[in-house]
């Protein structure tokens, strides 16, 4: 990848993560990041595919976090993840992932192909690797009930911006299932 394409994706990352992916336009794009239209689409090959390339910087930035939350049982995972997701300094990034999230199970066929399934597939992965025993049935609906609480209570957090209440929230039903 070369350096210019490099510092634009960069700079188009930072632009998505503030205004969004919904309602993007190549020209607005390409003024605010001093570029053009026709080198984004150069560069990028298409608008569907410079969102493809934004989407997996931001799955690859929840990688990092998911490598960071490794260690420690099934409880400490899930209060490291809560305790990134809960951070005010990660709405924007938040944002364009459940964005990218639900544009995925609407416009399957799309730059957004995948993204949701994905994005499940490798945060399970996490959560079973916290799980001494992760090859059950039991062993398996235990890790997707915890996605399903952080996951509903970031949607909570993300409407409301409560981050006492929907902490409380995860930490109760957490303790209410012995993961805490």
């Amino acid at each position: 990848m070369s350096d210019r394409r490099d510092d634009l994706l960069r700079q188009a990352y930072a632009y998505a993560l503030e205004h969004g992916l919904a309602d993007l336009s190549l020209r607005p794009l390409a003024a605010a990041i001093g570029s053009s239209p026709r080198v984004l689409l150069f560069l990028f090959g298409s608008k569907d595919g410079l969102v493809r390339e934004l989407l997996a910087r931001a799955r690859a930035d929840q990688l990092v976090l998911l490598e960071r939350a490794r260690g420690g049982g099934l409880s400490e995972v899930a209060a490291t993840v809560w305790s990134w997701l809960a951070a005010p300094e990660h709405r924007a990034l938040l944002t364009l992932w459940l964005e990218g999230y639900s544009r995925s199970l609407v416009a399957p066929d799309g730059p957004w192909a995948e993204f949701a399934r994905t994005t499940v597939e490798d945060w399970l992965k996490v959560l079973a690797d916290a799980q001494p025993v992760h090859d059950t049935a039991e062993a398996e609906a235990q890790r997707t009930l915890v996605l399903a609480v952080l996951r509903g209570a970031l949607l909570d957090l993300l409407a409301t911006g409560d981050v006492d209440r929907t902490t409380a929230a995860v930490r109760s039903i957490m303790t209410g299932y012995g993961q805490t």
